[in-house]
């Protein structure tokens, strides 16, 4: 799963907008600087635009938690040092910059919702802390230069209605978030009664572009309706306590897949990996449950592979460390999923009983035209080999890219070119064997 399974379409779309907007407000003070002979404030704007223009490149390229990060910590350095240095009150204009941290604090409430992490707390309580100092103080550095009052007559009024309209769209932005997450967590509730989910299997062939398994991916469709997105409804589940349930309907259905695969000459040596969320990982007896659904369905567990997200380990290492240890003692395959795209530490790889790691699609596609991300993953392969582990590469869509994993060592591709996710029956056609 990516940066952006985390988010709905709705928050990613708001996001870019906000992101054009300041882009656009940026250019046009840009020019007035530029006019009025203020170079380095112009400067100062066009810096802004480009790292807007490069927050819009990472969202764009699914890396939307890092584009989020980067954006805060630019702007409110941005707007401290604007704040301190040209934009100083008098008796007769206030300052006005300073407003721009709301909208920048909402923002980061947006997501923390879906990413409660403390960099993205600290970011937030930064944003807010600086804003009530602006407010209560007409203080400015020693070397300040004030802008002229005939700039801030106007500014005082553009940037009051843009920062104004901003916290408003993040407002009705957060409104819409929780009433389409308490529709889907109403929704989801119902759909496993209903039967509305399915499991489809993307191919994972090996270098020789021969089917060795599949990852099991979650679909759902309401009944009477359409299909609803899993960076949708994945985030909902998880914030409505839901995932333990549905998690185990998945593994149910993935036990069951791997004993009728049992049943057959050219699918009884397939692995099947599914996906197992950090909230479910950590449910008590976890370990357990899986062994028993093992036994029930009396499957080899050496078929299964379960994948976990780096935000897993940091969770609580020691609990599991424990869990995966019960679950490789009798065979079962432990994949670190989109490693890189996280917490990486050497020191959990060193440590865990992992199989394997998968390397993120965000690496892949852009490796063959990004030298730094073409050496990323030649190293992460190494890594892998170093370790003993099985490296696998997703998002795979292209010869081209088949090559470069092959010639840097990598033993196991999934992607586009070797089958879309499809039903089950879809992927025991012979046929489909052979395409893949």
């Amino acid at each position: 799963m990516t940066e952006t399974a985390k988010y709905s379409s709705r928050l990613i779309l708001a996001y870019k907008v906000a992101a054009v907007a300041i882009s656009a407000l940026s250019v046009f003070w840009a020019v007035i600087f530029a006019v009025q002979g203020q170079a380095l404030l112009s400067l100062g704007q066009i810096l802004l635009t480009l790292l807007c223009l490069i927050s819009l490149k990472l969202a764009n390229a699914g890396r939307v938690t890092t584009s989020l990060y980067l954006t805060q910590l630019a702007l409110l350095i941005y707007v401290l040092g604007l704040c301190l240095i040209f934009d100083v009150p008098n008796g007769e204009l206030p300052r006005v910059s300073h407003i721009f941290l709301l909208p920048l604090a909402l923002v980061g409430y947006i997501n923390f919702k879906s990413n409660r992490s403390p960099i993205q707390a600290m970011l937030i309580g930064l944003s807010l802390l600086a804003f009530v100092g602006l407010s209560s103080t007409h203080y400015a550095l020693p070397f300040a230069q004030p802008i002229t009052d005939d700039i801030r007559t106007y500014g005082v009024w553009v940037n009051s209605i843009i920062a104004t309209a901003l916290s408003a769209m993040c407002v009705y932005a957060l409104q819409m978030e929780m009433e389409r997450t308490d529709r889907l967590a109403r929704s989801l509730g119902d759909a496993l009664w209903n039967k509305e989910f399915e499991l489809h299997y993307q191919p994972q062939v090996d270098r020789n572009g021969r089917r060795i398994g599949a990852e099991a991916l979650l679909r759902w469709t309401p009944t009477g309706g359409k299909p609803v997105s899993p960076a949708d409804f994945i985030p909902a589940a998880e914030q409505a306590g839901l995932m333990g349930r549905i998690g185990y309907w998945v593994l149910q259905s993935a036990m069951q897949t791997l004993a009728e695969w049992a049943k057959a000459e050219d699918t009884r040596q397939l692995t099947l990996s599914v996906n197992v969320s950090a909230s479910q990982f950590l449910e008590d007896g976890f370990e357990r449950s899986v062994l028993n659904l093992v036994e029930t369905f009396g499957v080899d567990p050496t078929r299964l592979k379960i994948e976990l997200t780096e935000s897993v380990m940091v969770a609580n290492p020691e609990i599991v460390t424990a869990k995966m240890h019960v679950l490789r003692a009798v065979g079962i395959g432990m994949a670190l999923d989109d490693f890189g795209t996280g917490y990486s530490s050497l020191g959990y790889l060193r440590q865990l009983p992992l199989t394997q790691l998968k390397i993120d699609r965000s690496f892949v596609q852009s490796m063959t035209d990004n030298k730094r991300s073409a050496a990323l993953v030649r190293s992460i392969i190494q890594m892998g080999l170093d370790l003993e582990l099985d490296v696998l590469a997703e998002g795979v869509e292209t010869r081209e890219q088949v090559s470069f994993l092959t010639q840097s060592g990598c033993q196991a591709y999934q992607g586009f070119l070797f089958g879309r996710p499809m039903p089950l029956g879809d992927f025991n056609r012979p046929d489909a064997a052979a395409a893949a």
